[in-house]
């Protein structure tokens, strides 16, 4: 449902730290044959705190492959798989330095695979209960409105994705709030307190707020920026209302057409 990088960066980089984690356990545990007396204590004590560790960072990952090959989850996994999904990912932004991959890359691919699992985990909001979750940037540089405190502020003209946004809202019924950075995102996540996010943002706004968020679950949607980042960017309009559509407890939508059928 949204473009962006494909899961199997993502997957690729969370298979190699699984491995990595393997053979450093393995290393750790058997350390201690290399030494002797005190010191041999000390490490088998650090080799055994390691090994859990690294036993329970295995399974965590191997439950987020599981969730993300087969498109769905282990029974009584959400947890293990949200925290290292939480925990894991700056891991993988330096492992994916080492072998050249860039960090925008990574949040792409992060936000595919993050996409995927709201969606398969079935949760679903009532249209009271889901907030729209918008940047500053994408009302245009050049209007005077201020609508980070309401966006009904919005006149409609047309000029940036904003009143189309609006639109969207109204007719699903759904909140619909901008911030200027993180900072204010949390507050209004605080306020509205919501069960599911639509969020609008660029990949590292995304990656960075999807993380803070849980276990909140957030839907991410790339924004475009045709006049380079912060300034005048647009967003896919009929991918933030399909979104919508899907999380929605009954979408809106066909209860539209039911409605219509009925008349």
């Amino acid at each position: 449902m949204t473009r962006g990088e494909g899961k199997r960066l993502f997957l690729g980089l969370l298979l190699a730290l699984a491995l990595v984690l393997g053979l450093l356990g393995v290393g750790v545990w058997l350390g201690p044959r290399w030494f002797s007396g005190a010191e041999t204590v000390f490490l088998t004590g650090f080799g055994v705190l390691f090994g859990t560790v690294a036993l329970v960072a295995l399974a965590g990952i191997a439950v987020l492959v599981f969730a993300i090959v087969f498109e769905r989850d282990l029974p009584g996994t959400r947890r293990l798989r949200g925290l290292v999904v939480k925990g894991a990912f700056p891991i993988l932004v330096v492992l994916g330095r080492l072998v050249g991959v860039s960090k925008e890359r990574l949040e792409r691919s992060f936000i595919a695979v993050n996409n995927q699992l709201v969606i398969r985990s079935g949760r679903r909001a009532r249209p009271g209960r889901l907030l729209i979750l918008l940047p500053h940037c994408l009302q245009v540089d050049t209007c005077d409105l201020r609508i980070t405190s309401d966006i009904h502020n919005c006149r409609g003209c047309g000029r940036c994705p904003i009143a189309g946004l609006v639109e969207i809202g109204e007719r699903h019924g759904v909140s619909l709030s901008v911030a200027t950075g993180g900072t204010i995102a949390r507050r209004t996540i605080v306020e509205k307190r919501p069960d599911l996010i639509v969020a609008v943002a660029c990949e590292r706004d995304l990656a960075s707020g999807i993380q803070d968020a849980y276990p909140l679950p957030v839907y991410g949607i790339l924004n475009r920026r045709p006049e380079g980042p912060c300034r005048n960017t647009l967003v896919d309009l009929t991918e933030v209302e399909r979104a919508v559509e899907f999380l929605l407890a009954s979408g809106s939508a066909g209860r539209d057409r039911a409605a219509a059928g009925a008349g």
